[in-house]
């Protein structure tokens, strides 16, 4: 988690706290306490057709600067004012170029490295891929083939595999 180091309201170094049995900053001045809330992030598990005719896949991408060996599901931040399916939808646009439809819910995953908290979502699309600037390539990969992985999103694909009865 991302701890502040000064009051976001008067600017004074925030002190160590005990509260609640957490340890949370609070400013000594004022009395402004720095909980660290999560981060809303939405995830998509993209089941994508080239053409009507063609045979599901899901889609990995990589964002620029990850690992080589890394991929992942598209995912963003939530913006405000906006709810998790209109947010999905609109990652998904950004960084496939794809118009896509939710499905269904995968479910809700604590992504405590990060301090986020992951809403994922299975969703379908048709047509070409444009990837977005965010990220560097994606594949397409054949559910049958599609394995989780032990962290983060990796735990939707995992219950969404699990429901399709892999």
């Amino acid at each position: 988690m991302i701890e502040a180091k000064f009051c976001l309201r008067c600017g004074t170094a925030l002190a160590a706290n005990e509260e609640e049995g957490r340890s949370r900053p609070k400013c000594p001045a004022c009395g402004w306490t720095h909980y660290g809330n999560p981060t809303p992030v939405v995830a998509a598990i993209v089941e994508h057709r080239e053409a009507e005719s063609d045979e599901p896949r899901v889609v990995l991408v990589r964002n620029h600067g990850w690992p080589a060996k890394w991929m992942g599901i598209v995912t963003g931040f939530l913006e405000a004012g906006e709810t998790p399916e209109a947010g999905i939808l609109r990652e998904v646009k950004e960084e496939l170029g794809l118009d896509a439809e939710v499905q269904a819910l995968v479910g809700v995953y604590a992504f405590e490295q990060r301090n986020e908290l992951i809403v994922a979502y299975h969703v379908t699309a048709t047509g070409p891929i444009v990837l977005g600037a965010e990220l560097e390539l994606h594949k397409r990969v054949a559910i049958e083939k599609l394995q989780p992985w032990p962290f983060g999103t990796g735990h939707a694909i995992r219950d969404w595999l699990g429901r399709r009865g892999r």
